[in-house]
């Protein structure tokens, strides 16, 4: 923002005002509509299919630290819990970093409870393998193959080790869900999992499994602000190329510092 003017901070005001009236409006009970997210409609069916076999699941949240991501990946996973305990389905969850570890655990542990089935919740069901990257793949691997698990969830930061989960998940069968933010590993799940979620939808994930009103307002909000956004950038784009400065200045000038506010 070092390059805006007051142009820019006008716009940027107007939008962040948009996207806190959206949340005001979810909160005050307005039903915002969010798409449907197909991946995630999905884990109904891959914990259904689960329970049907009468096999386990899987859900890594991948190789990285606590962060937002794995964070995100916990939501979901919580979801995904809370559907399980339903139908007393059971769920491994290997995890990477001791910290996550930790707080997987209690994620588990309280989506159990949230449900009514305390007792469903098993301690070593949640494990810590290692923090290296490949010796947890070789952790996971093993678990997919000794456990022939049903369905395999795979939400976090995932590298390398992205495809030889997913193949090693479809060696034994399993209905896989996956989604990532890392954007070298999408098209290796998309090629080996069943469903997978792609750029905003992971984020979106949780607004739309919790359908709390803050998050539903702030979702909404922000696809009205991108629309805008884009909305400039297209008339600075037709003024810039087939009007001349004097025809249209307004609308290039803007463009072009709107621009340079966000490339510095």
């Amino acid at each position: 923002m070092q390059h805006a003017d007051l142009t820019i901070i006008l716009i940027e005001g107007a939008l962040v005002l948009l996207v806190l009236y959206k949340i005001f409006s979810a909160r005050r009970g307005r039903n915002l509509f969010i798409r449907r997210i197909p991946g995630l409609s999905a884990i109904d069916e891959a914990v259904g299919r689960a329970t049907e076999m009468g096999r386990p699941m899987l859900f890594s949240p991948g190789v990285a630290v606590l962060n937002i991501v794995t964070l995100q990946a916990l939501s979901i996973l919580s979801h995904i819990i809370k559907i399980a305990a339903r139908y007393r389905s059971r769920i491994i969850v290997p995890t990477a970093d001791s910290v996550l570890y930790t707080v997987a655990e209690e994620t588990v542990r309280d989506s159990y409870e949230a449900e009514g089935a305390p007792e469903a919740f098993n301690r070593d069901d949640v494990r810590f393998l290692s923090d290296n990257q490949f010796a947890y793949t070789s952790g996971v691997v093993g678990i997919l193959n000794r456990e022939r698990v049903a369905s395999a969830f795979y939400f976090g930061d995932f590298f390398a080790e992205a495809l030889i989960l997913a193949e090693n998940g479809q060696h034994v069968g399993a209905i896989q869900v996956a989604g990532t933010p890392q954007i070298t590993q999408i098209p290796f799940f998309i090629a080996a999992c069943d469903y997978t979620i792609i750029g905003d939808e992971y984020y979106a994930a949780s607004a739309y499994l919790s359908r709390e009103p803050t998050l539903v307002g702030s979702l909404v909000g922000q696809d009205y602000t991108k629309a805008i956004i884009l909305g400039i950038v297209v008339l600075g784009v037709i003024a810039a190329s087939f009007l001349s400065v004097t025809t249209m200045p307004f609308l290039e000038s803007l463009f072009l510092r709107y621009i340079n506010a966000f490339t510095g």
